[in-house]
């Protein structure tokens, strides 16, 4: 079955998105089962990916990517994440947090740092989650106070994709301590990974996304040259929250492709499976189920592509990456407990594709920011 047809997709995105989906079923979906039983990291496929130019191709021409926009990043992320999550997301984190320097970095930090992610000769990462706060871009702890010609980074960060394999990352630290203006402490900078104090550690196994690596980081008077600061000093979180406003979009994405797989899943077994005498699709409650699937996903795909253009043109654009994030991540977390409802015991094995979406749809809600946060500010930014 085609759901995820282009009448939707902007016109200038749908040759990436032929692309990604043709790339998807020759490299992600043979791989994905073997990826989720070993939870190794996807090298092979990211290589292949970064071959068939579909890999950190966001960042602009002027510096050696391919100035993918935020309809064409959405357009790949749908096709990856129906393949497969954890490879998915490997891919699209390879130049994760490098937006932030290409739209607000200095120049040579973009020629050093941001031409090699480009040219897939390096991998990136961005590091703003902590092991004790995720959501309160406000209440993070690790701390980056300047010493001469240097920074000094200390602190922790927790969930942090590539932050073993990247060769840096874009890393959130409070630089200020204003009571009055908790919003202006922070700042952001490049941190080489091999920087002395930077340590790396993976994560252990998780339920989902298992070929998406995330780690551990602790820095202990790990230092950096003054001008890695990215902007300026206490403008991180600002810059975060434009950030974001892309990032959760992209997200919603990710919930599409997730739901598309579980439909798929359930659509196909119950039409090749009998019982009483006749396909299990002929029941009135498995067609229900079927229907309130569709009905899931196509309100959710089509609030998210409406986001994507009004993000795309800074309208509101908070409140409708809040709307498009949670909304599509909850829309496949519904779809895959109705697939796995239709597989009936068949769902339990891990053998089983709806097992490994039904796993991986409980994480899109969590990072980009909880849903429950996400909720917050679709009331605090809806239009009056």
């Amino acid at each position: 079955m085609e759901l995820l047809s282009e009448e939707l997709v902007p016109e200038h995105a749908r040759e990436v998105k032929r692309a990604a989906r043709e790339f998807a079923t020759e490299h992600i979906e043979p791989a994905a089962a073997e990826y989720y039983a070993s939870g190794e990291y996807p090298w092979e496929v990211l290589e292949a990916g970064m071959d068939a130019g579909l890999v950190a191709q966001d960042i602009g021409e002027e510096w050696g990517g391919r100035g993918f926009d935020l309809q064409q990043v959405l357009a790949v992320a749908e096709e990856f994440y129906k393949a497969d999550a954890g490879i998915a997301l490997t891919l699209q984190l390879a130049s994760f947090g490098a937006e932030i320097v290409e739209d607000h970095g200095d120049e040579w930090q973009k020629e050093e740092f941001l031409r090699p992610v480009a040219a897939n000769d390096k991998l990136t990462g961005l590091a703003v989650s902590e092991p004790e706060t995720g959501s309160d871009l406000a209440g993070m702890s690790t701390t980056a106070e300047k010493d001469g010609d240097e920074w000094v980074l200390d602190g922790e960060k927790y969930w942090i994709g590539n932050g073993v394999e990247a060769d840096w990352v874009t890393l959130y630290a409070k630089t200020g301590d204003d009571p009055d203006n908790r919003y202006g402490n922070y700042s952001l900078f490049i941190v080489p990974t091999d920087a002395d104090g930077y340590h790396a550690e993976h994560i252990p196994e998780k339920m989902g996304f298992r070929a998406s690596k995330q780690a551990h980081i602790v820095l202990d008077d790990c230092r950096i040259p003054e001008d890695h600061l990215i902007g300026v000093e206490g403008a991180g979180f600002y810059m975060l929250a434009e950030f974001f406003n892309h990032g959760r979009t992209i997200v919603g994405g990710h919930g599409i492709g997730l739901a598309a797989a579980a439909i798929e899943e359930a659509w196909e077994f119950v039409h090749d499976r009998e019982a009483f005498g006749r396909t299990v699709d002929e029941f009135q409650a498995v067609q229900h189920k079927l229907a309130d699937m569709q009905l899931d996903f196509q309100s959710a795909r089509t609030l998210t592509w409406h986001a994507a253009d009004r993000v795309a043109n800074q309208e509101n654009a908070g409140y409708w990456a809040a709307l498009a994030k949670t909304q599509a991540t909850e829309a496949a977390m519904d779809c895959a407990e109705r697939g796995m409802q239709l597989h009936g015991g068949r769902s339990v094995l891990t053998e089983n594709r709806i097992s490994r979406v039904y796993r991986d749809v409980r994480i899109p809600v969590i990072y980009e920011g909880a849903n429950d946060i996400q909720r917050n500010l679709i009331y605090n930014q809806a239009p009056q």
